[in-house]
């Protein structure tokens, strides 16, 4: 019989990023296996996880937690105190930080090490919380849990981890949601985009450094900056922190087109994604590289990078390049030039994100949270 399990989906953002799209698909699929499930969350998502975890005791913490300094406070006092009112045997905190004074075992999940490995890649106030943060976990958390066999690797390499207590569970794909679309999904999205019938290569993504959008952008205006009909480029999501974006567009000729809608509507994404002659993700590394899983759910041919899990993600189903400007321009026209391996790859793609399901990171975590248990 498994433990009860207490998951602090605190952390959670309203615009559900990568780790939103986590705990919500874990925590559905948690308690659709029946575990022994409860939750504290934000009050704003205190009905979302009753409709999607019906089964488990929801608890809304206080309202002072939607700014992050009193979340961080309310975590090392209040959290304990909701473990111990809703009996839980295991606390899961999914987002690298942890209660450090609790009588129940802790599983945290450390989503990659780049804040190590590549802290240029991020700001130096978030790149210096989360390198403390991380050392805490591995140094007190009874289970640190992992998306990938590459991020456990780093963590064993990079912060002496221990491979004893370090469990691999790989995130699914919400196929309610990331399916391939319908031709009136993509002509809805086409028109919404302003794009008509025009083609387009899809980013989808925060616009941080580690993305590596600028490269993108300069090395899609390389692949098609001579072509008769050249696809735009559409960059969805958050706007982020990387300067060096508005810099990279503002060197793209006049002719071009570029589109930045922001955040799109997670009805819009399959006609995004799916709509798209490719999606563009030419990460510098990712721990599991969620938005690659999801594009090649929506039937999308894709083009990453072979760094750290990205291959792990994306197998043989998608196309590789390096992450250098020249290098994208390179694939990007190649693959722009041949529509049978486009298609080629958006059905192996599809395939292969059909073996990646919530349930079976369910499994795995709760055989995470059995080991802490006995720990």
């Amino acid at each position: 019989m498994s433990p009860r399990v207490l998951v602090d989906a605190t952390a959670v953002p309203a615009d559900r990023g990568g780790v939103g799209r986590y705990v919500d698909g874990l925590v559905a699929a948690l308690d659709a296996a029946g575990a022994d499930l409860a939750l504290v969350c934000q009050r704003s998502d205190y009905e979302r996880y009753g409709r999607m975890a019906p089964h488990a005791n929801v608890v809304a913490g206080p309202a002072a937690i939607a700014h992050r300094p009193a979340r961080l406070a309310w975590e090392q006092t209040g959290l304990p105190l909701v473990a111990y009112q809703v009996g839980a045997q295991v606390i899961h905190s999914p987002h690298y930080t942890m209660p450090l004074r609790t009588s129940q075992p802790v599983c945290v999940t450390i989503h990659d090490v780049t804040f190590f490995t590549e802290p240029e890649m991020h700001t130096a106030v978030k790149g210096t919380f989360f390198r403390s943060a991380m050392r805490t976990a591995v140094r007190k958390a009874n289970r640190i849990i992992v998306p990938s066999k590459a991020t456990r690797d780093e963590l064993i390499r990079v912060l002496d981890g221990d491979s004893t207590t370090t469990d691999v569970a790989y995130h699914g794909v919400e196929t309610a949601t990331f399916h391939p679309p319908t031709e009136e999904d993509k002509r809805r999205v086409r028109l919404r985009l302003g794009l008509g019938d025009s083609r387009y290569v899809a980013f989808l993504g925060m616009l941080e450094p580690r993305k590596n959008v600028p490269n993108l952008i300069r090395g899609w205006a390389e692949a098609v900056h001579d072509r008769v009909d050249p696809p735009a480029l559409v960059l969805a999501g958050g706007s982020g922190w990387d300067d060096d974006v508005d810099a990279a567009v503002a060197s793209v000729p006049s002719y071009l087109k570029v589109v930045r809608p922001g955040y799109l509507r997670f009805s819009d994404l399959p006609g995004y994604l799916g709509g798209a002659s490719l999606v563009a993700y030419p990460s510098h590394g990712e721990g599991f590289g969620l938005p690659v899983l999801e594009a090649m759910a929506c039937g999308a041919p894709v083009l990453t990078t072979p760094r750290l899990s990205l291959p792990e993600v994306g197998g043989d189903a998608v196309a590789y390049t390096q992450p250098d400007v020249d290098s994208i321009a390179r694939e990007m026209g190649a693959l722009l030039d041949d529509a049978p391996r486009r298609e080629s790859l958006a059905q192996a793609g599809l395939a292969r994100a059909r073996e990646f399901t919530w349930a079976a990171s369910a499994e795995a975590h709760l055989a995470s949270y059995a080991r802490a248990a006995v720990s």
